[in-house]
């Protein structure tokens, strides 16, 4: 096994060598000690925080110019715990570009992401880079000051130009200097700004005076999304921006986001957000990064061409080998002309072999995820009948509620943070019961629900196949095996701790538990969060296949387009149904907000 010194130093005399090919500059960077201290401002200023930098090794060559906007890293490669996420590959991001970076749950999208947030790899350091991957810390500062506080230049200017003015020369060059500077960076309307993004993604004027410490995770992630945009830095990069958002705010986003004219570097698993605001697309497989040019539509389009045109080649090729294979077998110890031939044909075959063949077409392994259908209930299975409900009763969410759900039913839940949908969801399950009315189930009625949350419970030291024998105790281990594998749960995944999967990962082990319990009615509250969009496709078909009842809450507007059959918008304390499909409720919010 090579050691990491090795490493280094194979990659430094690899920088040597490129330096003197092209006498550009170059640079290496490698997960050490140094490397993490020299990175310890980027992680405060870019939210990193806990970065467990020793788990992680990361070196590349910079080869485009260090005064340059655009980054050229060559020699890429990224180990994290020992294992090789990507190996001898090249990542170039050009300035005023928006990259959507795709890849299957646990290839290492976001430890890339980490990586460059920490500039473990040779960042010139004229890029100021703000990586988003966790909420703000909670506070007494308002989410209008933690938005603004954030800003250190212009804060440190704006301390020097007050020091400046008291002194007896009113502060002369230098302080003109810092106007100019102030100026440019627009310091009179900072809260102004900072004031229209949080509004943007659903903060009024009272929340932003609200101290941070007053919100969830959910909202204090989205205080630290809008610090990401208020600072605008060089390099953007965002891990699943969407994940704490209401529908509304997607889209608020979505046009922010299309406008970004630096470079982004966004990880999502929203197709349609992927559409609004991607120029390019870098897809990570087999240990190798592979940009594409255009949005999500075209990535597909464009990689499916080269892929039939690709699998064209290596069939003939691999004919041609056959054929000549074939005659050199037959022929090779034949007359003298035919010899000849063959030793020709052999000549032939080393020189393909030496040019190098095309390689078969690499095929994501696609998943597939099976509910097991479950029959027919009569209705009404779920009934509510003037249902009245507020967490206390000045304060009503839901007012005479009246309507029904069978297992036809494919209903999304839409309307703004805070208008009640994860509350209806737990009225329907009886984890909250009504102030007045009732809501009546179904006596044979089996309910499973997914929210975000459940992930956070389970015990991540267990293994998956352990969790789900300790869940389903008495059952056999082989019957358990297959349970969790029909869920992309297989091999060392289902027998290693869980703190080693990957979110997405975890997110199919709870899959795999709830329709372990075959029920007749799922409620998923934003089940996308952290799958790769082929999974969430896979999602998808066995929800339209399967024959149970489904209310849906999601942030991805392509999800509820496959598999809703009804928009209900929960606003101003009723459930109303929406007359048209999502993509008109979407055209509907961008009126609405202006966009």
């Amino acid at each position: 096994m090579v050691s990491d010194a090795s490493k280094k130093k194979a990659a430094q005399k690899k920088a040597a060598a490129a330096a003197k090919r092209g006498g550009k500059a170059v640079a290496v960077a490698a997960s050490s000690k140094a490397a993490e201290n020299g990175s310890k401002v980027d992680s405060l200023a870019s939210g990193v925080g806990d970065l467990h930098i020793s788990d992680r090794t990361c070196t590349g060559v910079l080869c485009s110019h260090p005064q340059s906007r655009d980054i050229r890293i060559e020699s890429l490669s990224l180990t994290f715990h020992g294992h090789d996420l990507i190996v001898d590959s090249e990542l170039e991001l050009n300035y005023g570009r928006r990259y959507g970076l795709l890849g299957l749950n646990g290839c290492g999208k976001s430890t890339l992401l980490t990586s460059l947030g920490c500039r473990e790899l040779p960042i010139p350091g004229h890029m100021d880079i703000y990586h988003l991957s966790r909420e703000i810390e909670a506070s007494d500062m308002s989410s209008l000051e933690a938005v603004m506080s954030c800003d250190e230049e212009r804060l440190k200017l704006e301390r020097e130009a007050e020091v400046l003015a008291a002194q007896d020369d009113g502060g002369g060059e230098p302080l003109e200097r810092i106007y100019e500077r102030l100026e440019l960076m627009d310091s009179s309307t900072a809260e102004k700004r900072a004031a229209e993004i949080l509004f943007g993604l659903g903060f009024d004027k009272k929340m932003q005076q609200k101290k941070t410490r007053d919100f969830s995770g959910g909202w204090r992630m989205r205080i630290a999304l809008a610090r990401a945009l208020f600072m605008n830095p060089t390099i953007l990069l965002l891990d699943e921006p969407t994940n704490h958002l209401d529908l509304e705010a997607c889209v608020w986003l979505e046009e922010m986001l299309k406008n970004f004219d630096r470079i982004l570097v966004v990880v999502s698993h929203s197709q349609d957000f992927l559409n609004g605001v991607c120029t390019n697309i870098i897809h990570m497989q087999s240990k190798k990064l592979k940009i594409y040019s255009g949005n999500y539509d075209q990535y597909v389009q464009t990689r499916s061409e080269l892929e039939e045109n690709q699998m064209k080649q290596y069939k003939w090729e691999q004919e041609q080998i056959s054929s000549m294979k074939e005659y050199i077998a037959r022929f090779g110890h034949g007359s003298a002309k035919l010899a000849r031939q063959a030793q020709s044909k052999e000549k032939t075959l080393a020189k393909m072999e030496r040019g190098g063949l095309t390689e078969k077409v690499a095929r994501d392994s696609v998943l597939v995820f099976r509910f097991t259908d479950v029959g027919k209930l009569p209705p009404p299975v779920l009934q509510f009948s003037e249902v009245t409900f507020g967490y206390t009763p000045d304060n009503l969410i839901y007012k005479n509620l009246d309507f029904g759900v069978d297992l036809d039913s494919r209903i999304a839940l839409v309307g703004p943070n805070g208008a009640g949908k994860s509350t209806l969801l737990k009225l329907m399950t009886g984890d909250l019961v009504p102030l007045d009315g009732m809501v009546r189930r179904h006596n044979h009625l089996r309910i499973a629900q997914y929210h975000q949350h459940l992930t956070e419970k389970l015990d991540v030291e267990l293994s998956a196949l352990e969790f789900m024998l300790k869940e389903y105790q008495g059952t056999e281990e082989e019957k358990m095996r297959s349970a969790v594998g029909r869920f992309g749960i297989s091999g060392k995944a289902q027998t290693m701790p869980m703190k080693n999967l990957s979110d997405g990962q975890r997110s199919r082990v709870i899959f795999a538990w709830l329709a372990y319990r075959q029920p007749q009615m799922l409620l998923l509250d934003e089940p996308t969060n952290h799958l790769d969009i082929e999974t969430i496709d896979s999602l998808a078909e066995a929800l339209k296949e399967w024959d149970g009842g489904l209310v849906l809450v999601s942030h991805d507007f392509r999800l509820i387009n496959q598999v809703a059959h009804e928009i209900w918008v929960c606003e101003n304390q009723a459930v109303t149904r929406w007359e048209g499909g999502i993509m008109d409720f979407k055209r509907h919010l961008k009126a609405k907000a202006g966009l």
